[in-house]
């Protein structure tokens, strides 16, 4: 029987819900769900193919590429025969992809197209351990029999047989590394944080006490997979709590892609909430007469509303029925115009948030 790990949760998942929407992807304009099943059979045809490539136990993969299906695959695919998978943000430059994927000794990278690929070959040939690059989908064929297109990639599957991917699944131990989280590199050269399997359930078990996901729950993923906080929300808790996952089509389409969404929970660190905040106020400020007051008072009861929270308070009395119609005049349209209209709860951290911002959103 395989430990508790985030790809044995993939496959116990896939068992309860086969059928059950997963992730959400689009394609030619519209949003494409992909269900539990389709994800741990994707994963098991990818970690196939990781191990046709020779991927062994404790090896590290790395990962060069906005947030997409393939990404995630590829991570679990690695965690699920032994490997460890390491990110890499999409903004470094090659000689930045050449020291984390040469530190990690990766045999193999998953890079999302041309531009990340380009990344990699300029710096390849200084990379002897790297064997094998793989781009994701809609990425045109090479000539070069080291690069294989994500479909090729995944018909490596062919040649392995399910029970050496089940058994690379069923020896994971709780103890063993699980993923590498590289640093920025911001104070020096980037560091590899080792996680185990065991932190990574562990994390994600600890946060249902405080993020309520249940299988109905939306989410976008935006933030760089690189960073544990996002693979938390992308992957992990997901997994662990059933949550559906859409991935945004690109950061500049973030705000496009929350109105289409829907999301009901959303996870952001403090500038992204600092941009809304900014949006919103600018719209708030075009207002005048009548409508600026209403808008100052509004907010101003979301304030006092929002230190009660903090304080672990409630708003009663004539507060209350205040708030309510503060919701109904201000606060309810701001929420449906951002697309936060039917969100149960959102989140923030990796960083500081003010005190205005913050009051903002909790009101």
């Amino acid at each position: 029987m395989a430990a508790d790990t985030i790809p044995a949760r993939l496959f116990r998942r896939a068992e309860q819900m086969p059928g059950r929407p997963a992730y959400h992807a689009k394609r030619d304009g519209s949003w494409v769900a992909s269900s539990w099943g389709e994800y741990a059979d994707l994963v098991r045809r990818a970690g196939k193919a990781l191990i046709a490539l020779g991927v062994q136990p404790d090896q590290v993969t790395t990962i060069l590429g906005f947030n997409r299906p393939e990404w995630v695959v590829f991570d679990v695919a690695t965690m699920a025969i032994g490997g460890a998978p390491a990110g890499i943000y999409t903004t470094n430059s090659p000689e930045e992809v050449e020291y984390i994927t040469g530190h990690a000794e990766a045999p193999v990278i998953l890079v999302e197209n041309e531009e990340q690929l380009a990344k990699v070959l300029e710096v390849r040939d200084r990379l002897p351990r790297l064997r094998t690059i793989v781009t994701m989908e809609g990425t045109p064929a090479h000539d070069d029999e080291s690069i294989f297109t994500w479909e090729a990639f995944l018909a490596l599957a062919d040649d392995v047989d399910d029970a050496d991917f089940t058994a690379r699944l069923e020896g994971l131990k709780p103890e063993g590394l699980a993923t590498l989280i590289y640093t920025s590199g911001t104070t020096g050269p980037p560091k590899g944080v080792m996680l185990t399997h065991e932190n990574l359930t562990w994390t994600s078990d600890a946060a249902r006490g405080i993020v309520e996901i249940e299988p109905e729950d939306r989410g976008i993923s935006y933030l760089p997979l690189s960073h544990i906080a996002e693979q938390m929300f992308t992957i992990h808790i997901p997994i662990t709590r059933g949550g559906q996952v859409h991935y945004a089509e690109s950061i500049d389409d973030l705000a496009e892609n929350i109105k289409e969404v829907r999301p009901t929970y959303f996870f952001a660190v403090p500038r992204v909430w600092e941009k809304f905040h900014a949006g919103v106020a600018t719209e708030l400020g075009k207002a005048s007469g009548v409508k600026a007051k209403i808008a100052d008072w509004a907010q101003n009861v979301g304030r006092t509303v929002a230190h009660l929270r903090n304080e672990g308070s409630s708003p009663t009395g004539l507060l209350k029925l205040q708030h309510g119609l503060a919701g109904k005049l201000v606060h309810g349209k701001l929420q449906e115009a951002l697309g936060f209209d039917e969100v149960k709860f959102l989140a923030s951290g990796a960083a500081p948030i003010s005190a205005e911002v913050l009051e903002f959103f909790a009101g």
